[in-house]
């Protein structure tokens, strides 16, 4: 039984807890509500963190920005093409400091869903992207991401306008920037295209986001020929942010409550704003030299990881 299982006996349980009106009665599957989710929803597989991460009522960056943010003001476009749904991004307050956001997002529904492309950018967004990033490093301003993206989307338009390329122009100027860059994985965290948001001075991920070189039905469908193995897939791919914590390539996570961020998303957003206000008064403190200089050296060391960590894959696959 999946997480989405468990969380249909857990909403037929808070169904039947609204039709009561006796104490005893609702102090009892109250009781049994706690239990099971303590139980039954605590433990998670990397397939169970999969199918959070892409929970249709997840909270995504548009929720995060109208919950954290203030005076959120979107810049359009990406002064070449035009301006790609997909990403989102402007200037916004965080306790009376002006910032740069940028962001993926997906939708609430098939329409919003259509209309930012399900979270797959084109090359446009990381255009527009690094033109704010840019932005933001001559005015001196942080810059915060949100990332949440089953990956670049991989579309012969989008590959005619240069995604590969606005992808690595994206990753080379990000690891110069001089100015703060803290990034959050919300939801998925799909190869480049997530990357190339998310070259960060720091790096964070939802308990039950992941971040992976691709989606775990693409990786079955490569190594097994079998799209069906996705489950089995995820377990080797090591994507989730617990793993990805002690491999060092993240620097946190951000715990949610049991059974994913939406049951409970106030406090999601919470855990957040501690997370970013305390990393702000620790990278503020630092010359725009030493940001860049971290920043790059961050990345140096994780290409060593991510060597060692394939060499020691090619065992498991074996």
């Amino acid at each position: 039984m999946d997480i989405l299982q468990k969380e249909q006996k857990l909403l037929k349980l808070e169904e039947e807890l609204r039709s009561l009106d006796d104490e005893t009665a609702i102090q009892e599957i109250s009781d049994k509500i706690k239990t099971y989710k303590q139980h039954m929803m605590s433990k998670l597989t990397s397939w169970d963190r999969v199918l959070l991460a892409r929970h249709v009522k997840r909270p995504g960056t548009q929720d995060v920005i109208n919950y954290l943010f203030e005076d959120f003001i979107e810049l359009s476009g990406d002064r070449l093409y035009e301006d790609d749904q997909a990403i989102i991004g402007g200037l916004a307050l965080f306790e009376d400091q002006p910032l740069t956001i940028i962001g993926q997002r997906k939708g609430k529904n098939t329409e919003d869903n259509i209309k930012n492309n399900f979270g797959m950018p084109h090359p446009e967004g990381y255009r527009k992207a690094l033109r704010l990033m840019k932005q933001a490093e001559k005015f001196n301003r942080p810059i915060i991401t949100f990332i949440d993206t089953p990956g670049a989307f991989p579309g012969i338009g989008a590959e005619s306008r240069g995604q590969a390329m606005a992808i690595a122009n994206n990753l080379y100027e990000m690891s110069d920037l001089k100015v703060p860059l803290i990034a959050f994985i919300l939801g998925e965290g799909g190869s480049g295209g997530a990357l190339a948001i998310g070259v960060g001075n720091r790096v964070f991920m939802m308990e039950n986001s992941i971040y992976s070189i691709l989606s775990p039905e693409g990786y079955a469908s490569i190594l097994w020929k079998d799209a069906k193995k996705a489950q089995e897939a995820s377990e080797v791919m090591k994507l989730t942010s617990y793993d990805l914590k002690e491999f060092g390539i993240i620097d946190g996570i951000i715990q949610e409550p049991i059974g994913g961020a939406h049951h409970e998303p106030i406090k999601m957003y919470e855990a957040i704003y501690r997370t970013l206000r305390d990393t702000l008064r620790e990278l503020n403190d630092m010359s725009r030299f030493e940001l860049a200089t971290e920043r790059y050296n961050k990345y140096r060391k994780m290409g060593f990881l991510q060597r060692f960590n394939y060499e020691n894959l090619q065992e498991v696959v074996k």
